[in-house]
């Protein structure tokens, strides 16, 4: 079955960093785009970072451009999130997500909390 499991989430001091990923089973990883979203406490889910399936086109929210590198390994079926310069406001469950038309494949989240 499909699968999308996300690690590296924690706790972290204001501008500290971390290393999401997540690993995907199950599908053709490499046939999907590929994008992390948050959700905090409250508020809708929102689009963080987009990679194309080979890795040539990405995208970032503004409110994370400059501070977060996304990438991935189709040869491990993993995507990345890079976060550094970490804010208060950007404590969340951060979700993978995979999607292929109307393919559309979720993880179960991982905890960012943001917090001296």
């Amino acid at each position: 079955q499909v699968q999308l499991v996300e690690s590296g989430g924690g706790l972290v001091q204001p501008g500290g960093s971390l290393r999401l990923s997540c690993v995907g089973s199950g599908f053709p990883f490499s046939s999907y785009t590929m994008s992390w979203y948050r959700q905090a406490p409250g508020k809708e889910r929102e689009l963080v970072a987009q990679i194309s399936r080979a890795g040539g086109g990405i995208s970032y929210a503004d409110f994370m451009k400059g501070r977060a590198i996304i990438s991935r390994d189709n040869a491990k079926n993993t995507v990345y999130l890079q976060m550094n310069s970490l804010e208060p406001g950007d404590t969340a469950v951060y979700y993978c997500n995979a999607r292929l038309n109307w393919y559309d494949y979720w993880g179960q989240g991982t905890q960012v909390t943001v917090a001296s």
